[in-house]
C-alpha cells in the first residue's frame, strides 16, 4: 500500500516536526548505509538539528567521518568542487531545464497548431481569413515543409519500386 504524497512545507506542529525529524534522519543514516554497502564507496552522514537539542548525529563514527572528510580536503580543489553544488546554482540548474523544455512544449505546441489550421483550411473552412500575417507566414513555412518531405517519400518510394 503506497502513502499519499507528503507535501514539502516547514511542519509547524513540535510534535509531528520532531517524530518526522527523527524518523527521516533515521532512514537517511540507512540510505547512506546501504549505499556505502551497494556501491563500494566511503561515505559519511553528519546531522545536527539544533531544534531539537539532539546531539550530533554521525555515521559511520566520529572518527570515521573525520578521517573521511580530511581525505576530502587533501583532494585538489577542481576535484573537490568537480559536481558539488550549492542551493542557487541547483535551482538555477532546475529553472534552466525547466524553461528548456517550457520552449520545446511551447514549439510542439505551435507546431501542432499550423497542422489543424493546415488541415481545417484543406478540408474548406475559413480559418485563414481570422490569421495574422506571422500565422499565416507561419502556415506557409509549414506547408512547405510538408511538401518537401511529401516529394521526398514519393522520390524514396519510387527509388525502392525500381530496384
Amino acid at each position: 500500500m503506497s502513502r499519499k504524497k507528503m507535501k514539502l512545507a516547514y511542519i509547524t506542529n513540535d510534535t509531528k516536526r520532531k517524530t518526522t525529524y527523527k524518523k527521516r534522519t533515521k532512514g537517511l543514516v540507512k540510505k547512506v548505509r546501504e549505499l556505502t554497502t551497494l556501491c563500494k564507496i566511503e561515505a559519511c552522514a553528519i546531522i545536527l538539528s539544533p531544534d531539537f537539542d539532539s546531539q550530533l548525529e554521525v555515521w559511520p563514527s566520529h572518527a570515521g567521518a573525520q578521517q573521511l572528510l580530511s581525505e576530502f580536503k587533501k583532494l585538489p580543489q577542481s576535484i573537490r568542487n568537480n559536481k558539488m553544488v550549492n542551493q542557487e546554482s541547483f535551482l538555477k540548474q532546475r529553472i534552466a531545464k525547466a524553461t528548456q523544455q517550457l520552449k520545446k512544449r511551447r514549439n510542439e505546441n505551435r507546431q501542432k497548431d499550423l497542422k489543424k489550421f493546415m488541415f481545417q483550411s484543406l478540408s474548406g473552412k475559413g480559418i485563414l481569413q481570422s490569421m495574422n500575417v506571422k500565422d499565416l507566414n507561419e502556415v506557409g513555412v509549414f506547408v512547405e515543409q510538408n511538401l518537401k518531405d511529401i516529394d521526398k517519400r514519393v522520390r524514396v518510394l519510387t527509388n525502392e519500386s525500381r530496384s
